[in-house]
């Protein structure tokens, strides 16, 4: 059954994304106090990234509005997990992200989707931390999400199995890791990252492919499956790291789509952060 209901992996029609706001620069939360953001440059990236969504690849993009209290609300993909036609408001693991959730549930909402809040003041879950494969939920318990939070995620999508994996030394699971195809996993080299991935393996009952990147960075891309292009993947750009790019240069089948990351990278941002991928099939 899990076969056939991920046969539409990578399937999208619409893209959230959240404007940056200018606190961001100064004020969004980073493992490494002494990056200086360049918010010009930022806002370039971001709308460099913004275009390819909705110009090159045709998605519905969604663009809610900054909110200047909320530095790091461009993050949209924390506060949100979508999955088929459910969406989890996540409970984000740093307080002073709290706030983000409630654009994100507005917008979805409209979007018809049915909403799961996750309420429980002892769950935290980031949806940095949540890799879906098609087949399975992997949930990385980092200082950002807890146990809890990975029991509210299995609870709301019960169609698929839930593993935990623990994360040390990253801020999220995804840090490190992404889906780069069906079946693909994209996975740094760090110990970090074939732990977490050792793990993986023990805990599914599927075999995967592995990508395996020489940059933990750049094992975070954004894989989809659009009509009329195929198999098309979102990655690190080879100005940022040559040696990645160099290994997605592999993947024939694919179109490739480098995009620009470098500042919000400084602020732990990786490029799935951005945008929040949903399938909406057209009303006949």
């Amino acid at each position: 059954m899990a076969a056939q209901m991920s046969s539409g992996f990578g399937s999208f029609s619409h893209a959230v994304v959240r404007d940056l706001p200018a606190s961001f620069a100064a004020s969004a939360l980073r493992s490494d106090a002494g990056q200086q953001v360049d918010a010009v440059r930022a806002q370039r990236e971001h709308d460099h990234c913004v275009d390819v969504l909705r110009n090159r690849l045709g998605f519905e993009v969604i663009e809610l509005p900054a909110d200047e209290s909320l530095p790091d609300c461009v993050f949209v993909e924390d506060a949100a997990v979508v999955c088929g036609d459910t969406a989890l408001i996540t409970r984000p693991g740093a307080e002073s992200r709290r706030g983000e959730t409630c654009a994100m549930k507005n917008a979805l909402k409209e979007l018809g989707l049915n909403i799961v809040e996750m309420t429980d003041e002892s769950a935290t879950l980031d949806g940095g931390d949540v890799l879906f494969t098609g087949q399975e939920f992997f949930v990385g318990l980092s200082e950002r999400t807890n146990q809890r939070g990975a029991e509210i995620l299995a609870d709301t999508f019960k169609d698929y199995a839930v593993s935990t994996v623990p994360v040390k030394g990253s801020l999220h699971l995804k840090s490190f890791c992404s889906m780069a195809g069906p079946g693909l996993i994209a996975i740094g080299s760090s110990e970090t990252a074939q732990k977490a991935l050792k793990t993986m393996e023990q805990m599914s009952d599927h075999k995967y492919d592995k990508l395996t990147l020489p940059d933990d960075v750049a094992a975070n891309c954004v894989y989809m499956n659009l009509p009329g292009k195929g198999h098309v993947l979102l990655h690190c750009t080879p100005e940022e790291f040559p040696e990645s790019a160099k290994v997605f240069e592999k993947l024939k089948e694919h179109m490739l789509i480098p995009i620009p990351n470098v500042e919000k990278s400084k602020v732990n941002g990786a490029l799935t952060c951005s945008v929040v991928l949903i399938n909406k099939p057209a009303k006949i």
